[in-house]
């Protein structure tokens, strides 16, 4: 029988750089993508990875970071992914809601924490409340400079913050940022309001071959954007929520379900086979933190059946935004009528076809 490592032996594969030799550009076409950086290793130690940066791209995105503090492993594959995903959502609220702090936790190329605040405090306390236990060892993305009240929050060595991104850190928050030898330190290229510009297209390698699409932004962006198919009108406050609530939906790996109100969401269900099972794992994560009681529910894609409204009434959700397009349509409708929620759909009044937003990160 084998004997066990002992803890410094095992962690050490989780350490070790894997010699890479990719070459310094790769072109398709016209496109050309630089080699950027080498990472220690892949998804998965043991395998070589290297982050390359579209020639052209500027703006607020990837190409344009500036690491600050390696930490003691430098800058991964993951995390590199987690970066993109939170920007690219910040990005998003930000210019929904630009008088907002907007704080945005990433864990495995998914939302674990989202909220809207007047101070940089605020927006992460209120975003580490959505889920404290699935943002242990998040990457955290900023639309705000990073002030020294904020740093000590973030060193705080229960969180296991694995990266802070953030437009700017003030020189007193960086000494403290310093203090925490594991963690890295970003800058973005650029503020968060300005456009990212890159070629808006988005590649997936598949074996002998790689899929291309063009990359989808959501148009959900206001009161003027949606309809609502139920007796009851949804208040201002459930629009603003179905607002924040959707677009995170849209950064939110397929099928996903989130809850959240006007100011912050308080849970997420993704990845999931079927939506009840989506829905059933964003309330029971809400009761983490702040629980469902007067939420608005996002669904990324149509009710097949009345189940997911059944549950949302049954837990004290008031109102769903989601698209149309179920042989059930009807049924769901009635069903919400029955329960008094307000159903918010995702196209504008006289609209035949409604916006969905699938994610397969």
């Amino acid at each position: 029988m084998s004997q066990p490592m002992d803890d410094k032996a095992a962690r050490k594969q989780y350490f070790t750089k894997v010699q890479e030799d990719f070459p310094e550009i790769l072109a398709f076409g016209e496109q050309s993508f630089l080699k950027r950086l080498s990472m220690r290793y892949g998804e998965n130690p043991g395998y070589p990875a290297a982050f390359y940066i579209e020639e052209k791209a500027s703006g607020p995105n990837m190409a344009t970071m500036a690491v600050l503090q390696e930490g003691s492993k430098g800058l991964g594959y993951i995390n590199v992914g987690d970066m993109d995903l939170g920007q690219r959502l910040a990005a998003k609220l930000t210019a929904i809601r630009p008088d907002k702090k907007i704080a945005v936790l990433i864990k495995h190329e998914m939302p674990s924490g989202v909220a809207l605040g007047e101070t940089p405090l605020a927006a992460f306390e209120k975003a580490w409340g959505t889920d404290p236990l699935s943002s242990f060892g998040s990457v955290d993305v900023f639309n705000f400079g990073v002030d020294e009240p904020l740093a000590r929050l973030l060193v705080e060595s229960p969180r296991n913050i694995e990266v802070v991104y953030a437009p700017d850190f003030a020189p007193g928050a960086l000494e403290i940022l310093a203090g925490r030898k594991p963690l890295r330190v970003v800058r973005m290229g650029a503020s968060l309001a300005e456009p990212a510009v890159d070629n808006g297209l988005e590649f997936k390698r598949v074996a002998g071959g790689l899929l291309v699409q063009k990359r989808f932004e959501s148009h959900i962006v206001s009161a003027d954007s949606v309809d609502v198919v139920s007796r009851r009108r949804p208040t201002g406050e459930e629009i603003q929520a179905a607002i924040l609530c959707w677009n995170v939906a849209a950064f939110t790996r397929s099928n996903a379900v989130v809850i959240g109100t006007a100011d912050r969401i308080h849970g997420i269900g993704s990845g999931q086979r079927s939506r009840i099972d989506s829905a059933e794992s964003a309330i029971r994560l809400s009761q983490r933190g702040y629980g469902p009681l007067g939420c608005v529910l996002a669904s990324d894609a149509y009710m097949p059946f009345p189940d997911v409204v059944e549950l949302a009434g049954r837990s004290g959700i008031t109102a769903l935004i989601y698209p149309l397009g179920s042989v059930k349509d009807a049924e769901v409708i009635a069903k919400a009528d029955e329960l008094g929620l307000a159903m918010i759909v995702t196209r504008r009044p006289g609209e035949t076809d409604c916006e969905r937003c699938f994610l397969h990160r």
